[in-house]
């Protein structure tokens, strides 16, 4: 009996040490919609298997309260890790030391030479803040059934796009679909009409308050968007639609085009299979070197997490090829890591092949801006879809805030 008794007492005792070896790692995730949520529910389940002294407290919120909240935690009681974006948002934390020096976890699983193309997006003197796990391209999508039956092409210069808008709209089809209630799809156009128009070096240059937006060469974007706003080519009443809301447009056929990152691609109806395709946004001056819109999602831990040392070790998991490879399966997108291997999918393999010819890529408006002025800057672009007449009110506007934000005297 007291040989039993001292094998309970001992197995409580270990039960009891490793109840309190066990620790919880708290995430928080913007990762709602269907494909990543269910894609991230396998990596926790993963990472707990991997690690069963870790027990994670996954927390889901919506994309645009995300985007409130964060400020709040990370200034308060932040959790252990955050998801997040490359490129000036991640800088605007750093800046302000919110976000934890992680170039150890780097050195040791020799990032730099896995993640060549992300590795300047997450440096920030000399140090990296992050890890990312996934990138994309951006570019318009389109019904080739559509198309067809009008006899288009797929355009690849201004001209030959401005074509396909009035066909299009002569046969009673809208050219384009975009939501810009969360002001970010109209972002997705300034974007593109100035890396078309002027060029990556510039539009980095306006990213970072170096340039005014009063100048003519900024103008001259919206001369070119202004093609496409006063025919009536974007759908009516944008500013109502969220770029979720915006979709259906095109999968009943009422729209014919959306740009748009390819996280769209795992919402297309099965129904429309074959019957959608892709192409990258046209070329206005073929002087001008041809770059895109690639943004990067990311992990960070933030300065006053409490348990640092598992967040180490979910950061280290997800820069993995192999936990990589799981997730952007399940997004359709493309791994940074480049052991990784981004899924047999028409759309990647259009957006693989196109960002690896890109003369160099920029992270997006509300990325590689100020938070300022990304606000105030995506304002004035849904304004201007809306009221293109007030394009000399909306850019002396901007210019304040450039001047303000990037204090420039």
């Amino acid at each position: 009996m007291k040989k039993i008794s001292h094998l309970l007492i001992g197995a409580f005792a270990f039960a009891a040490v490793s109840f309190a070896q066990a620790s919880t790692l708290v995430i928080n995730s913007d990762q709602a919609d269907p494909a990543p949520k269910k894609a991230f529910q396998e990596v926790i389940q993963k990472f707990e298997a991997e690690n069963p002294d870790i027990k994670v407290k996954y927390n889901l919120y919506d994309k645009e309260g995300y985007k409130t909240a964060i400020r709040n935690w990370l200034a308060t009681s932040p959790p252990d890790v955050v998801f997040w974006y490359a490129g000036n948002r991640m800088k605007t934390f750093v800046d302000r030391g919110m976000f934890e020096d992680v170039s150890d976890i780097w050195k040791k699983e020799d990032l730099k030479k896995l993640m060549p193309s992300a590795t300047a997006a997450m440096t920030i003197k000399g140090k990296q803040y992050g890890i990312p796990y996934t990138y994309y391209q951006w570019g318009l999508y389109y019904r080739k059934d559509i198309f067809a039956k009008l006899d288009l092409k797929v355009p690849k210069t201004w001209d030959e796009f401005l074509a396909v808008n009035a066909k299009l709209k002569a046969n009673g089809v809208t050219p384009i679909t975009i939501g810009t209630k969360y002001l970010w799809p109209a972002a997705g156009w300034f974007d593109y009409l100035d890396l078309r128009v002027n060029g990556l070096k510039f539009h980095m240059d306006l990213m970072d308050g170096k340039v005014a937006y009063t100048d003519p060469r900024v103008r001259k974007v919206f001369q070119y968007w202004d093609e496409l706003v006063k025919p009536g080519y974007f759908l009516k009443n944008h500013a109502s639609y969220s770029w979720q809301e915006a979709q259906p447009f095109l999968y009943n056929g009422k729209a014919a085009m959306y740009l748009i990152g390819n996280f769209i691609t795992p919402n297309f109806p099965k129904e429309l299979d074959g019957k959608i395709g892709f192409f990258q946004f046209p070329i206005i001056n073929s002087k001008v070197p041809v770059a895109e819109d690639a943004p990067m999602d990311t992990v960070h831990i933030p300065t006053r997490a409490k348990n640092k040392k598992d967040a180490r070790k979910f950061l280290a998991f997800m820069a993995r090829a192999d936990n990589q490879t799981l997730v952007n399966a399940a997004l359709l997108q493309i791994p940074t890591n480049i052991d990784a291997h981004a899924p047999d999918n028409v759309f990647l393999n259009d957006g693989v092949k196109m960002l690896k010819a890109a003369s160099g890529t920029s992270q997006f408006y509300d990325r590689d801006t100020s938070p300022t002025m990304a606000r105030e800057g995506m304002k004035g672009f849904q304004e201007f879809m809306v009221k293109p007449d007030r394009l000399d009110a909306i850019l002396k506007r901007l210019e304040g805030v450039r001047k303000r934000s990037f204090d420039v005297k």
